[in-house]
C-alpha cells in the first residue's frame, strides 16, 4: 500500500470537534505561511548525519572517563547499554509520531497536539533550557581540549564560528555538519581500532592487555563512594548507578532527528532512515567504545576525567590517557584534535537545534512573535541570536575550573534531557491511543515502531528512576551546588507545566479528540511536489546511489 494510500482513509474523515482543552480552532496545527516558515534542505544522510553529530560528543569521549572511574569496566558497559536500549526505545517512539506527522514545531507539537497544550508548552521550553545550557557546556569543552596545547585561544572564537554556520542557511549548515560528523565517525572508527590493537599487544610495549584490567585491583566493577557508605557491595552498586547518570547524558541530543523534521526534505522517507540506522549507531559507537575503553584503561587511573577536579584538560580523555599508558606520544595530538572536532560539531548542532526549538515555541504562540521571523535563507535569525547569546555561560569557568563547570553543565543537561525522553515517551502513548480510539491502524503508519505498547512505557518508567536518584551522591557528602544543578529542571517543569495549565485552563485531550488529520493534506502535497522534483531530474548514476546509501 503506498503512502497516499495509507492516508486517503484519514483525510476522509472529517475531524471530529475537540475538547475545549485544545486550541479554539486547527488553525494552531497547520504550518506557519512560507514568509515564516524553515526551509526544507535537509537530506537524509543530512539528518543522520546531524543526529550523530548531536549525540556523540562530550558524554562518550570525556564524560566516559568518570563513569569509568565510578562503575568499573563491566559497570560502564552494562550502564551504557542500558540506556541506550531506552534512548532506541524513545527515537523509535518519536520516530512513528514523526513520520505520521513531520510538522515545524519540533517534538513539543506532538505533546501539545495529543496530550495537552500545556504539556508541550512545558516540554518545549524546558527543551529550549536545555539547548541554552548544552551549546557552552560544548564550547567550554572545547575550551578544554584546547589547554592540552595552549592557554591563549580566547573561548569567544568558537561562539562566533558556531553562529557564522547556523546563520547561513539551513543547507550550508547541513552540508558543513555532514562533513564534520564523517570525520566523527572515521575517528570514532580509528579510536576503536586503535583500542582493540592496544590491547592485543601492537603497542610499543608489545603488552598484550586483553581482560587485565577487569581483575582485581581495576576491575570488573567499580567501587564509589566506598568511605561515606563502609559497605563494598553498597559502593559497587552505586557505582553502577553512577554510570547510567553519564550515559544518560551521552545519549542526550539523540532525539533532536524530531527537530530536524520541519526542514528534512522528504520527511516521510527520511525520518525513518535515521531512526533505524540510530540502533546500530548506539551498539557500534556506545557500546563498542565503552568497551573498548573499559579495555586499555584501568579504572583506578588517577588521569581520568572526573568532574571534581580543580585541573584537567583533554589528556583526560580515556582514549588519550591509553595512549600515554603504552607509550603512544604522537598520536595524542591527532586525538585531541579529533576530540576539537567532536566537540565543536556538537555545539553547532545544540546552536541549531535551540534556535529551531525558539522558533517552534514562537509558532506555537508559547513565545514571543519576535522569534517567528526568519530571513530569506529560512533561519529564524531572532531566534539565533538569543541562544548565541546564552553562550555567554561558558565565561562561568573563568573563576571556577572547567572541570567543574563541565560537571554542573552535566547534570542540568541530562535532567532537562530526560524529562524530554519521558515527555516523547508519553506523547507516543496518547498518540497510540488516540489512534485507537478512533479506529486507525498502526500498521497504515509510515514508520510503525517496535516494542511497542510497552516499549514507551519502559522508556518512561526507566527514564523516571535514573532521574529521580541521579543526584544520590550530592548527599554524600552534602553538596549544595550539585544538588541543585541536579534536580533544578525538575521543579522549573512543572512550574512551567502547571503556570500554563492554570492560566489558560487547559485539560488532558481524550483519545477520541485528539486530532489527528489537520495539516496531514499540506505535507502529502508538500510531499507529493518534491517527489515530482525528484522524478524530473531523472534516475540517478550509481555514484549518486551510493552517496545516498552513505
Amino acid at each position: 500500500m503506498g503512502l497516499s494510500e495509507k492516508n486517503a482513509t484519514v483525510h476522509d474523515v472529517q475531524p471530529e470537534e475537540h475538547h475545549s482543552s485544545t486550541l479554539d480552532d486547527n488553525e494552531g496545527y497547520n504550518e506557519p505561511p512560507r514568509e515564516q516558515s524553515l526551509h526544507r534542505g535537509l537530506k537524509a544522510r543530512q539528518i543522520s548525519m546531524i543526529a550523530l553529530g548531536g549525540a556523540v560528543g562530550t558524554g562518550l569521549i570525556i564524560g566516559s572517563g568518570t563513569a569509568l572511574r565510578r562503575g568499573g569496566p563491566l559497570g560502564l558497559l552494562l550502564g551504557y547499554a542500558f540506556v541506550g536500549f531506552v534512548c532506541y526505545l524513545v527515537m523509535v517512539a518519536l520516530g512513528e509520531m514523526a513520520a505520521f506527522l513531520p510538522h515545524k514545531k519540533g517534538f513539543a507539537g506532538y505533546a501539545t497536539r495529543f496530550v495537552d497544550p500545556a504539556l508541550g508548552f512545558a516540554l518545549g521550553w524546558n527543551y529550549l533550557l536545555k539547548y541554552l545550557i548544552v551549546t557552552p557546556n560544548n564550547i567550554n569543552a572545547a575550551g578544554v581540549v584546547v589547554q592540552y596545547w595552549t592557554q591563549s585561544v580566547h573561548i569567544a572564537i568558537w561562539m562566533g564560528k558556531i553562529f557564522v554556520v547556523n546563520l547561513l542557511g539551513v543547507r550550508v549548515f547541513g552540508e558543513l555538519e555532514f562533513w564534520f560528523s564523517s570525520i566523527k565517525i572515521v575517528a570514532l572508527i580509528g579510536l576503536l581500532l586503535m583500542g582493540i590493537i592496544i590491547d592485543l599487544g601492537g603497542n610499543p610495549h608489545h603488552d598484550r592487555i586483553g581482560f587485565r584490567y577487569w581483575k582485581a585491583p581495576n576491575g570488573p566493577m567499580g567501587k564509589y563512594l566506598l568511605d561515606q557508605v563502609h559497605d563494598s557491595s553498597l559502593s559497587i552498586f552505586l557505582g553502577f548507578w553512577a554510570t547510567l547518570t553519564n550515559a544518560l547524558f551521552a545519549y542526550i541530543g539523540t532525539e533532536l532527528i524530531g527537530v530536524t523534521v520541519g526542514e528534512a526534505e522528504n520527511p516521510r522517507r527520511n525520518i525513518p532512515i535515521a531512526i533505524r540506522r540510530t540502533f546500530y549507531r548506539i551498539l557500534v559507537f556506545y557500546v563498542g567504545g565503552v568497551f573498548v575503553i573499559g579495555l586499555i584503561v584501568p579504572s583506578t587511573n588517577d588521569s581520568l576525567f572526573v568532574a571534581t577536579k580543580s585541573k584537567t584538560g583533554a589528556a583526560a580523555s580515556p582514549f588519550v590517557v591509553a595512549t600515554t599508558l603504552v607509550g603512544i606520544r604522537v598520536l595524542n595530538h591527532v586525538i585531541n584534535g579529533a576530540i576539537l572536532i567532536f566537540v565543536m560539531s556538537a555545539a553547532n548542532s545544540d546552536l541549531y537545534i535551540g534556535s529551531r526549538t525558539l522558533y517552534g515555541l514562537a509558532i506555537e504562540g508559547k513565545a514571543p512573535s519576535i522569534f517567528k521571523r526568519v530571513n530569506s535563507l529560512g533561519v529564524p535569525y531572532p531566534a539565533l541570536l538569543l541562544c548565541t547569546a546564552f553562550c555567554s555561560l561558558v565565561f562561568l569557568n573563568v573563576h571556577t575550573s572547567g572541570a567543574k563547570v563541565f560537571g554542573w553543565f552535566v547534570n542540568l543537561v541530562s535532567t532537562f534531557g530526560a524529562l524530554t525522553w519521558m515527555t516523547i515517551a508519553y506523547s507516543h502513548i496518547h498518540f497510540m491511543r488516540a489512534l485507537k480510539a478512533q479506529g486507525k491502524s498502526r500498521d497504515d503508519l509510515p514508520y510503525k515502531a517496535p516494542f511497542q505498547p510497552w516499549g514507551s512505557w519502559f522508556a518512561l518508567i526507566s527514564t523516571g528512576i535514573i532521574t529521580l536518584f541521579k543526584g544520590f551522591d550530592t548527599f554524600l557528602p552534602w553538596n549544595v551546588a550539585n544538588f541543585i544543578t541536579s534536580y533544578i529542571a525538575v521543579p522549573i517543569f512543572f512550574v512551567l507545566w502547571l503556570g500554563y495549565k492554570l492560566i489558560f485552563k487547559t485539560r488532558v485531550i481524550l483519545p477520541k479528540d485528539v486530532d489527528i488529520v489537520t495539516g496531514l493534506r499540506a505535507i502529502d502535497e508538500e510531499e507529493e511536489q518534491y517527489l515530482e522534483y525528484e522524478k524530473a531530474k531523472g534516475p540517478q548514476g550509481r555514484f549518486g546511489k551510493i552517496w545516498d546509501a552513505l
